[in-house]
């Protein structure tokens, strides 16, 4: 049955969506009289990206009366050995094409876990979080974003940092994903490099996840020569990784920050040392 009378649909998902095909577009077609559609998903279990044409072809096209459509949709693809994946060039021929500046796309291939993932959305952003973003990262502003999460399978160099912070002013809460360790981080511990670095600023954060980040990450965050972070943070963390970061919680360029932090649960359980206290003397820990 169609739906001539509904004006207005917003879908917002956060879990992943495997019938796109099948039972979200035939729900969207049924809308023949929509003016304003918001579509907020992660799509999976398809052979193809989800890009500017399928939106056109798959929605666009079947809504005569639709005039605002907001969207922020990932989808995954896996992949083998396949030589013709598509490229960020190709889904930006595309969206020029559609002659519509206000979309963006990025595209990210993981080959240890053999997935492929776009990203296109709407700008300006809709949404509080932004998912798995990477080195790819388009830029822009996104001021309503509270909630970030970071995954690449190469590293994060401390610009890479620097342009979160310019891009989201008013991030909360953020997780950080990568096991790579810091190739400019490499270079200045083997050349010695004592250059100053621009002091990186996340004023509104509340929440750190480091546990599945290399101990590089780590020191960017702690070390006060590369972070100021706020007070009272929550952090998420290998008790090992610390242990290491801080020279055994007695180093003093990381000493600052981790006088901040109010909360610290260690993903695993040890026997803490008695000084432990003196470097977090404001943290719960746990």
């Amino acid at each position: 049955d169609k739906l001539p009378n509904l004006k207005h649909f917003l879908l917002n998902c956060d879990m992943k969506i495997d019938g796109y095909d099948e039972l979200l577009l035939p729900l969207l077609h049924r809308m023949l009289n929509l003016e304003k559609l918001c579509l907020c998903l992660t799509v999976c279990e398809r052979n193809r990206f989800i890009d500017i044409s399928d939106l056109e072809k798959d929605i666009i096209n079947h809504m005569p009366q639709l005039n605002k459509f907001l969207f922020n949709i990932y989808s995954t693809i896996c992949f083998n050995d396949q030589i013709d994946l598509p490229s960020n060039e190709d889904i930006q021929h595309r969206f020029k094409a559609s002659k519509d500046n206000k979309m963006i796309s990025c595209i990210d291939y993981f080959p240890s876990r053999k997935e492929g993932q776009c990203h296109i959305y709407s700008y300006p952003y809709i949404g509080e979080s932004y998912k798995n973003l990477t080195n790819n990262f388009p830029g822009g502003f996104f001021q309503y974003v509270h909630e970030l999460t970071l995954y690449d399978e190469r590293p994060f160099e401390h610009e890479f940092f620097l342009r979160i912070s310019q891009s989201f002013p008013f991030i909360k809460r953020l997780t950080l994903t990568n096991l790579k360790p810091q190739n400019d981080q490499q270079c200045r511990k083997s050349n010695n490099d004592n250059q100053d670095l621009s002091i990186i600023e996340y004023p509104h954060l509340i929440q750190l996840d480091l546990t599945k980040a290399h101990e590089d990450y780590v020191e960017q965050f702690l070390a006060n020569n590369k972070m100021c972070l706020p007070n009272n943070v929550h952090l998420f963390i290998n008790y090992g990784s610390l242990q290491r970061v801080t020279h055994n919680f007695t180093k003093d360029t990381t000493r600052m920050n981790c006088a901040k932090l109010c909360y610290i649960y260690f993903s695993s359980k040890t026997i803490f040392p008695p000084h432990l206290k003196d470097y977090f003397p404001h943290a719960n820990i746990n």
